[in-house]
């Protein structure tokens, strides 16, 4: 999450939104963090995903041992981090620039009693704090677009032990054309957003055996998180009556679920694993 570094976990958001009436392009990154940070940390989930689904891509990871490290790099408040840490064993320390989000992280997995093996801790994805082949597993959904995703595989590959694994959810295509309304929204946003085919090809490039990949259920983004993000909205709102930036971040994100329920056929996320050979 470091093209520009103050932005580290928007992308976990999938929060790249344009106006209703797409004559300006406007994102999410044009809101003052604060503002942004104060409203995510309402919800258990900043992005698509459900505990299901990180059950699921955990399922093609083997080897883990309660020796195992792992990494969740752009955890946010640690949503899916908890479910992982319920059910692999290993030390797993999570990575986000939002101070607020790491205290949230570390609050959450005290509430859990998970908090001698699991750690949030404040840093940018671009410098992690790892030595070559120390780690088993690195895990990040709906965060590695940040940085880019075939930098990401390449830079974190060398903190992977030879037989390690990496799981990231990522924006992709599922059809290779695609309605000029959407291909127009997403683009300019998500300039590295390809086909599930490419971005397979781009793992084993990076050195990397592809495992499995999986499209994320529309559940995911509906039930998990549109829907809780109504409450919250509303909340939002009336703490913050009168505040136009305020109320064109909810009218933004209104239109980013609008756009999704419109053309889920066409894109989504899709969890991607790959072992380092």
């Amino acid at each position: 999450m470091y093209n520009d570094e103050g932005i580290v976990m928007l992308q976990l958001y999938a929060q790249h939104i344009t106006t209703m009436n797409n004559e300006n392009i406007t994102t999410i990154h044009e809101f003052d963090f604060n503002l942004i940070c104060e409203f995510f940390l309402h919800l258990e989930r900043q992005g698509p995903g459900s505990p299901e689904v990180t059950r699921k891509a955990l399922s093609f990871i083997d080897n883990l041992t309660a020796k195992s490290l792992i990494a969740d790099i752009g955890c946010g408040t640690g949503g899916q981090t908890m479910t992982l840490a319920t059910h692999a064993p290993g030390n797993i320390t999570g990575f986000d620039l939002f101070p607020e989000f790491i205290n949230l992280f570390n609050a959450n997995a005290a509430k859990l009693n998970l908090q001698d093996r699991v750690k949030g801790v404040v840093r940018s994805m671009d410098d992690l704090p790892f030595g070559d082949e120390e780690l088993d597993l690195i895990w990040s959904e709906g965060a590695i677009y940040n940085i880019g995703f075939e930098r990401g595989l390449n830079e974190w590959r060398k903190f992977l032990k030879t037989g390690g694994y990496i799981a990231v959810s990522e924006s992709s295509w599922f059809t290779e054309k695609r309605p000029s309304e959407i291909e127009n929204y997403c683009m300019p946003h998500f300039p590295e957003m390809d086909t599930i085919s490419n971005k397979v090809a781009i793992i084993e490039k990076a050195g990397y055996i592809p495992v499995a990949t999986f499209i994320l259920p529309v559940t995911c983004w509906t039930d998990h998180y549109f829907t809780p993000m109504i409450k919250v909205q509303e909340m939002f709102l009336n703490q913050h009556k009168g505040n136009k930036a305020v109320e064109k971040f909810v009218e933004l994100q209104r239109y980013d679920a609008e756009i999704y329920r419109k053309y889920n056929e066409f894109y989504g996320y899709v969890f991607y694993i790959g072992k380092k050979i």
